[in-house]
This record gives structure tokens, C-alpha cells and sequence, in this order.
């Protein structure tokens, strides 16, 4: 655990979104996605991969923010189905390997489209929740592809205390304005939700685990959990330190699920001074 850092995190705007088509899954989808700092050539690249709600603009600033004081380029996108990317189809569900498909299949078709060459490039990820999940999956199946993985939040298998929360969610989309909030946020919000929400409250999701893949890891990672996180426990991160041996461990008091929202300054900190020991700074 840390306490309170040092860090000032400016005020600024969200990144300009472009929409690329990518072409996965037999279809053409337009995926949402906007560049940080992309004049800073000799400088790595850290690509932030969002949450199971999430999309570019729900990051706010702190891309922005972070790559600032980290002095590196930046790419957010909104995934399929999220933001002004394509939204999924009303009668579809996700597969309980969405994650995985996610990892192995649309996000190396997405940085063709972007002309991105992850193999030159190898590129670090911030991933928060499901991005941090599917960021440590592309690890283990690319590991010459990427530079390290900061995963906020992430899962690795599947708790009771993360669908009790998501049962929650269900009610609150179904009974408050949390559809009316989302849509801020996403074109089809209910493309974003309910994609989400089915999936992971499936009864054939309860066995998900990404634990079996973790020892395929080979680039540096930091595991950022908070310590009031109501969608995992401790035993998210404490899994990945188990079986990633290079792995750091960032615990944070006064943090729920969100830890660039709850604590963004000392999370900026943590990862500039993580990328600058790993050679990315």
C-alpha cells in the first residue's frame, strides 16, 4: 500500500476520437479511438484498455494526465460495442471466451487497422477491469508483442462478491437513471450493459479463469487493486503475484473499483515511476 503522492493531476480534456474500421468476428465494425502525444515518436507507447461499462470518454483526463507525466504517446479506445464503436446487435451475446476473442483476435486486427506494428512497437497497457484482464491475456499469447501491463482491478477468475455487485447493477439499470448516465457515455447503452451484464452473470461464466495463462507472462506488470473494491477482492492481484513472479503489487486505501477515479494521483505516480524503471520512462 501507498499513501497519498505528490502528484498534481491537471485539468484537461479528453482525447479527439477518429473512428477505424476494423474487420473481426466475419464482420466490419467502426471502432472508436483517439491518440495521445503521438508527435512524441521515440517515446513508448502505453494503449488503455477500459472496463466491462467503460469507453474512451469515460476515461476522462486521466490519459491524458498520465501520459503527461510519464512523457510517453498514448491510444484509448472504445472496444466493440462500447462508446461510438459499433454497437453490438440486440439478440447477440457474448461468448464466455469474449475476453480471450478480445485479446487473441480484435485487438491485434485493430492495431492493423490503426497502423500499429505491436511487434516493433510492443506497446504497455493500462487495463482496468475487463481491459486489465483481457491486457494480461494478449501478455501471455503475445509476449514478444508487448512492453508491460499495468492491470487495475482486473480479474483472473471469477468471485462471489463480483456478481452479487453486477446483480446490482442489473437492478439499478433496470430502476434509476443509470441507462440515462451510460448514455453520456456510449451511443447504445444498452448494447454497452447488457453485453456486459448477461455475460458475466451467466451461469456458464462461473468457471471463467484466466489463471492457467498468467505463467505465460513475461513482461514487467504492476497489479493495482483497492481496498475497498467492490467487484474483487485481494485475491485478484495476490493470484497474479502467485504466478508472475515479476510481478508488483499496488494496494490502495480509500479505493473502490476505480482506481484513476478514487485515486488518480498516487496511481500517476506509481505507473511513471513503474515505466520508468522498466526502461519505458
Amino acid at each position: 500500500m501507498i499513501g497519498r503522492a505528490s502528484v498534481t493531476v491537471p485539468a484537461m480534456t479528453a482525447p479527439r476520437p477518429q473512428l477505424a474500421t476494423v474487420r473481426w468476428s466475419g464482420r466490419e465494425h467502426r471502432i472508436e479511438h483517439a491518440w495521445i502525444a503521438r508527435e512524441r515518436r521515440d517515446r513508448p507507447l502505453l494503449v488503455f484498455l477500459h472496463e466491462g461499462l467503460g469507453s474512451l470518454s469515460m476515461w476522462r483526463d486521466f490519459p491524458r494526465a498520465l501520459c503527461a507525466e510519464a512523457r510517453c504517446r498514448g491510444l484509448v479506445l472504445s472496444r466493440w460495442g462500447y462508446g461510438h464503436s459499433s454497437p453490438r446487435p440486440a439478440q447477440e451475446r457474448w461468448p464466455v471466451a469474449f475476453m480471450h476473442d478480445q485479446a487473441r483476435l480484435f485487438l491485434p486486427a485493430f492495431f492493423e487497422a490503426v497502423g500499429l506494428d505491436a511487434a516493433r512497437e510492443r506497446p504497455w497497457f493500462y487495463g482496468h477491469s475487463d481491459g486489465g484482464s483481457i491486457a494480461l491475456i494478449f501478455a501471455a499469447a503475445f509476449p514478444e508483442r508487448v512492453g508491460g501491463v499495468i492491470a487495475a482491478a482486473p480479474h483472473i477468475m471469477v468471485e462471489d462478491l463480483t456478481i452479487a455487485s453486477i446483480e446490482k447493477a442489473r437492478e439499478a439499470y433496470r430502476t434509476t437513471n443509470l441507462k440515462a448516465k451510460l448514455g453520456r457515455h456510449h451511443a447504445d447503452p444498452d448494447s454497452a450493459f447488457w453485453g456486459w451484464n448477461r455475460i458475466w452473470l451467466d451461469p456458464d461464466f462461473r468457471s471463467w479463469t484466466i489463471e492457467e495463462l498468467l505463467p505465460a507472462i513475461r513482461c514487467p506488470v504492476l497489479a493495482i487493486q483497492g481496498l475497498e473494491d467492490e467487484y474483487g477482492t485481494m485475491a485478484q492481484v495476490d493470484g497474479i503475484a502467485a504466478r508472475v513472479p515479476q510481478a508488483e503489487l499496488l494496494k490502495l486505501e480509500g479505493c473502490r473499483h476505480s482506481a484513476h477515479r478514487d485515486r488518480p494521483a498516487p496511481v500517476i505516480a506509481a505507473v511513471s515511476d513503474f515505466l520508468c524503471r522498466h526502461g519505458a520512462g
